[in-house]
């Protein structure tokens, strides 16, 4: 067992508990409660998607961590960090995606920021633009390379999802296959939301 998740949680477990709570969202209308931009924003969406699953959704991560080759921020600043990317503009298509990318680069949490963050990315997309992506048309394969190089260049990465834009904002199958398909770019793929 790692040790910032609950006891007994194993992958498949974390899939159908997090997932359970995605439908929630929607179905609840938890998601429009939520501060849009915000970190404590993005932290409201990592506690209520993993609040079975790990010890502490939400919380800061007190360890460094890499992923392949790359290093995220450093943890030891990640609390004088974190209010320079909340302060970032969200005026813009490219503002909201040079946000997004900055705040991947932290990696606030000890797991679940990619699943996290595309939702706090769509609910600053929703509310400044009208727009969400629609993460079905977003290759897995494209996305991850893209989201690899972004620290660099974010230009491909702006390309990727604004050929996948919709303005169905408010369409319950594009949420749910949109969380489906997030699970899918972290390997998670054996239970669906029921879409």
């Amino acid at each position: 067992m790692d040790d910032y998740r609950k006891p007994g949680i194993i992958k498949d477990l974390e899939e159908q508990l997090s997932k359970q709570r995605a439908v929630e969202l929607w179905d609840l209308g938890v998601i429009d409660t939520f501060e849009v931009g915000t970190f404590h924003g993005l932290q409201q969406v990592h506690e209520y998607l993993f609040q079975d699953v790990f010890i502490a959704p939400g919380v800061i991560r007190n360890v460094d961590l890499a992923k392949g080759n790359f290093r995220f921020a450093s943890c030891l600043y990640l609390a004088e960090s974190i209010p320079v990317v909340e302060r970032m503009p969200e005026e813009t298509f490219e503002d909201i995606i040079a946000k997004y990318v900055e705040m991947n680069i932290l990696h606030p949490f000890r797991e679940g920021n990619g699943r996290s963050g595309r939702i706090w990315l769509d609910g600053m997309l929703k509310k400044n633009l009208g727009l969400c992506v629609n993460w079905s048309l977003v290759e897995k394969e494209a996305y991850l390379l893209a989201m690899e190089r972004s620290p660099v260049n974010s230009l491909e990465l702006q390309v990727l999802l604004r050929s996948a834009l919709t303005d169905r904002i408010d369409d319950r199958e594009v949420f749910m296959k949109g969380i489906d398909h997030s699970y899918y770019y972290e390997g998670y793929e054996k239970y669906t939301t029921g879409s």
